[in-house]
């Protein structure tokens, strides 16, 4: 277990100088001088005073951030959520915890994070839970003091950007590999996490509910080959995609022991899920699978620095919606949940929570291929629609977006009569078709920069309070 006076003792002296204490000073003045008038007139911008701050000073995020020990929370999915509830279940024991909230994740919005928190106060030293973008790992440890990592899965996500998710974990591990003493917390159902060996202290988390079956993933499953040998891995409990009790009978891989685990799901909405952890029963507020294994990664790092499950319980309470996960906004007395989408195996699984809802619903997908998005749309057609129409073929759907075409024909294949698919190639028209379908409850799926138009949209609609940008 993890106290904060290991937090105190393993940093040393604490003491981290900056090669040019005046430029790094004015790095920091300007960014908080940009960062109060974005802030209190524009009321938003999250990342331009890093940006500013990171052009006069590349390291300008060492000073921020002295005074403090840092979580990292990376991984493809999830990071965000996982974050949200590590932030409330930690900040029951340390009240003046520091994060990025918008979800910020690269450099200039971690360094616009720090510049937002000011300077740290207390006598001891502060603690920081930062989400952070696979590939700013390693910059970001470079300049910070790593207490614990968090890895919550890695899957093909913007191989335009990142390669084949072996590169993604190999960035990953470029910033691990500076803290060999900070703690790593990963997801011990994912094979990739375990496939090295690492000279951290360890902590795996998974699901165990005691099936002892002989199962393969289906052949175009990330990570599907054993990642020592090659040879097609084995499940005796597959939760989705290659996550799961997984073992390799060629060469004896297998799944390391888990320190903390999920005994059992006993209840799924698209609005909740109700589980079990270490004999603890809990419930979370938000549907979907894989956010049990988001809240399973936040209880084991929670445990590990003291916070009980009496407490961890109220954690997963809260009724947050965090931006993109499942928020719900009104439109003329209709509901809609705006659900970000990335890749293949998020659309998964938002598609196969949205499937537990026994009520009619609309649904809308929102495409766009941005930088921050991932300019490769390819892999929309990884995405299992066919057997989602299959499944509601009396649903109302749109397509909209930059890239409105290629969802628009990913649909038409999937077995949406052309004739029954609106288009939205501005989004300020997806407003006017909620209103105008018969369901009165309509799921919203939309790559990153398509969440934030969208959100703008419903801001200056009224739907939604102004001035959140993530």
């Amino acid at each position: 277990m993890l106290e904060l006076t290991e937090l105190i003792t393993d940093v040393g002296d604490g003491t981290i100088t900056t090669e040019n204490p005046i430029r790094s000073a004015t790095a920091r003045g300007l960014a908080r001088l940009s960062y109060g008038i974005l802030h209190g007139i524009f009321k938003g911008g999250s990342a331009f005073p890093g940006n500013l701050a990171a052009r006069i000073d590349p390291d300008v995020l060492r000073g921020l951030a002295r005074d403090y020990d840092v979580i990292i929370v990376t991984g493809t999915n999830g990071k965000t959520l996982t974050t949200s509830m590590i932030v409330k279940a930690l900040r029951q024991q340390y009240p003046d915890l520091m994060t990025n909230p918008t979800g910020s994740n690269m450099m200039s919005g971690i360094i616009s994070a720090f510049i937002a928190q000011g300077r740290h106060k207390g006598q001891d030293r502060g603690l920081a839970v930062l989400e952070v973008d696979e590939a700013n790992v390693a910059p970001v440890s470079a300049l910070v003091n790593v207490k614990a990592y968090v890895l919550t899965n890695i899957f093909r996500d913007q191989m335009d950007r990142y390669g084949e998710f072996y590169t993604t974990y190999q960035k990953i591990l470029d910033g691990i590999e500076m803290h060999p003493d900070a703690l790593v917390v990963a997801n011990g159902d994912a094979p990739i996490f375990s496939s090295r060996e690492l000279k951290n202290p360890m902590r795996y988390y998974g699901f165990d509910t005691g099936r002892h079956d002989n199962l393969l993933a289906p052949p175009n499953t990330d990570g599907v080959l054993c990642p020592r040998c090659e040879h097609i891995l084995h499940y005796k409990e597959r939760t989705y995609s290659n996550l799961g009790n997984f073992f390799c009978p060629n060469c004896g891989f297998a799944r390391p022991e888990l320190a903390y685990h999920v005994s059992g799901v006993t209840e799924q909405t698209p609005t909740s899920s109700t589980f079990t952890i270490d004999q603890q029963n809990f419930t979370l507020n938000i549907g979907g699978l894989y956010n049990v294994y988001n809240a399973l990664a936040a209880y084991s790092v929670a445990a590990e620095f003291g916070v009980t499950p009496a407490q961890m319980a109220d954690a997963f309470a809260y009724d947050e919606k965090v931006f993109g996960r499942q928020e719900e906004i009104i439109i003329d007395g209709k509901r809609v949940t705006l659900v970000l989408v990335k890749n293949p195996v998020g659309l998964n699984q938002v598609l196969d929570m949205i499937g537990h809802d026994d009520q009619d619903f609309a649904l809308a997908v929102l495409l766009n291929a941005n930088y921050a998005d991932g300019i490769d749309t390819s892999w929309i057609w990884d995405g299992n629609f066919e057997e989602f129409v299959h499944d509601h073929q009396q649903s109302s759907y749109m397509v909209g977006g930059e890239r409105y075409k290629d969802i628009e024909l990913r649909m038409q294949v999937a077995g949406v009569k052309a004739d029954a698919l609106a288009t939205a190639p501005d989004l300020n028209n997806v407003v006017d078709w909620v209103k105008g379908v018969p369901e009165q409850h309509v799921y919203l799926l939309a790559t990153y920069t398509a969440v934030l138009q969208m959100r703008k949209h419903l801001a200056d609609g009224g739907y939604i309070a102004a001035g959140f940008n993530a």
